[in-house]
């Protein structure tokens, strides 16, 4: 029985530390969880390692088993894959993938995990919750055979929504970013690459998912009349500033936002967070997922990769974290 861990906290904005922690035992309903790999999601753990989620967004932006509150001492993370090595039958020796926090191993319930489909490399399933997000954006989009599509901002988010859009039948799907790196990555997705000057116009959908002012004013730039933008990014408590002069509404145009905490509306009642979480676990049945998987640290080198990767000495897309010696 393993009865200490080690967890990853944000001590104060600017400030991360590893810290032990003590484990009980599993109840009859609950899994210990070995962790293998874990994720940094680079959008939104910069902006909560950095401090700044807006207060007014304090409850909704808490992640599942988080600790601590913001802007911390706070235990943050969500993209986990361990083995279980105490808990039902059915689940015991699985690769499961949970929404926790960066720890080494940890007791959840047996539900809070989503066992691994076992074509699904367990360093590329750290990508469900990204993937899951896509899913919902593209359950909000519902985009037609034949659209023609941007993805703005070819950050995780963004990537994964592009790969999911590759599949559908006769969609032209274009990935846009201001890193002229991205389009090695676009080639692995199997999409087009622009750098924002470059960008094709008429377009019947645009997702956005830059986080910046600029993104999102092209997002509508570039519609075509009656076209919709997704609205995907997270600005923490930056103020956004668009012009909706000109084409918007003329062009009848559409923003709606969309994020991962609800089901989308058209399934809602139909499909569960589960469902959602197990859609993405499948669809990670790709190699072409792992171009977004740019980097790897051991686990007690997080606290410093967060910060590169909050000052943006580290580029990447999603960094892995390794969990080789328990600690």
């Amino acid at each position: 029985m393993i009865r200490e861990a080690y967890a990853c906290w944000v001590r104060e904005p600017g400030a991360a530390e590893i810290r032990p922690v003590s484990l009980t035992a599993p109840g009859p309903d609950e899994v210990l969880v070995r962790a293998s790999y874990s994720g940094v999601s680079r959008g939104t753990e910069t902006l909560v390692f950095a401090g700044q989620v807006p207060a007014d967004q304090h409850a909704a932006m808490r992640a599942p088993f988080q600790e601590g509150d913001f802007p911390g001492p706070v235990k943050y993370g969500y993209l986990s894959v361990g083995v279980v090595e105490q808990g039902p039958p059915e689940l015991l020796g699985r690769t499961v993938f949970c929404l926790h926090p960066h720890q080494s191993a940890y007791v959840v319930p047996a539900t809070a995990v989503v066992p691994v489909p076992d074509g699904v490399p367990p360093a590329r399933a750290v990508l469900a919750g990204t993937v899951e997000t896509a899913v919902n954006a593209l359950w909000d989009a519902a985009p037609l055979v034949g659209d023609r599509v941007t993805v703005i901002g070819a950050g995780m988010v963004g990537c994964c929504v592009a790969a999911l859009l590759a599949r559908f039948p006769g969609v032209q799907v274009e990935l846009v970013d201001t890193d002229a790196r991205r389009a090695g990555v676009a080639g692995a997705l199997g999409v087009d690459f622009a750098n924002p000057a470059d960008a094709r116009g008429d377009r019947d959908l645009v997702v956005h998912a830059s986080a910046s002012a600029a993104g999102l004013q092209q997002s509508l730039d570039l519609l075509a009349p009656e076209g919709t933008v997704i609205e995907l990014s997270w600005y923490g408590d930056r103020p956004v500033q668009v012009s909706l002069g000109g084409a918007f509404h003329s062009g009848r145009l559409t923003v709606r936002s969309s994020q991962v905490g609800m089901v989308a509306p058209a399934r809602r009642g139909r499909r569960s967070y589960a469902d959602r979480l197990a859609l993405a676990l499948d669809l990670l049945d790709d190699p072409a997922f792992d171009a977004l998987i740019t980097g790897a640290s051991r686990f007690a080198e997080l606290p410093d990769v967060l910060a590169r990767l909050s000052s943006g000495d580290l580029p990447a897309l999603c960094h892995l974290i390794t969990y080789d010696d328990g600690e």
